[in-house]
């Protein structure tokens, strides 16, 4: 199990022959990929942590103010504009939004389970639908660069 014993043997937490958190890149770090398939709609694992009351990297919202501090797992599921993945924050849920070849990152969109992010940052995703800027679902951009700026940027290609 990638979770520690204290948080118990539930049978669908992540298994070390299933997932590995692995560098991906610089631009993003680490991230879970999976070493096996799913299908869309297939429960993958069931997440755990600590519940904090502050916004921390590697947490996932239940309440504005109530998080899970998942260091382990979930905590470092990537984010895509057009996820693979969906969290449900009641059943503690992972669920595959589209089939998931193995070898494959995990992405979620973090403006599903969170107001406000730790920390707001541009989108490198690719996806068609890309919004940008990567918020939580209720805020505004407020990073040095707004979203149209990193977009026209990402446009021009490389100098």
């Amino acid at each position: 199990m990638l979770y520690p014993d204290m948080f118990g043997r539930d049978p669908l937490f992540p298994k070390h022959s299933d997932f590995a958190v692995v560098f991906k890149d610089d631009m993003v770090g680490r991230g879970v990929m999976t070493y096996r398939s799913f299908t869309k709609g297939a429960v993958i694992a069931r997440m755990a942590g600590h519940l904090v009351h502050d916004i921390r990297q590697h947490t996932l919202q239940f309440t504005p103010d109530t998080h899970l501090y998942d260091p382990y797992f979930s905590g470092f599921f990537l984010h895509s504009c057009s996820p693979n993945i969906s969290l449900n924050m009641v059943n503690l849920l992972v669920v595959a939004l589209k089939d998931i070849a193995a070898n494959t990152f995990l992405y979620m969109d973090y403006a599903e389970t969170e107001d406000v992010l730790f920390k707001q940052f541009p989108c490198s995703c690719g996806a068609d639908c890309c919004r940008g800027w990567i918020t939580g679902r209720k805020e505004m951009i407020n990073g040095e660069i707004t979203a149209p700026q990193y977009l026209s940027h990402l446009n021009q290609g490389p100098r």
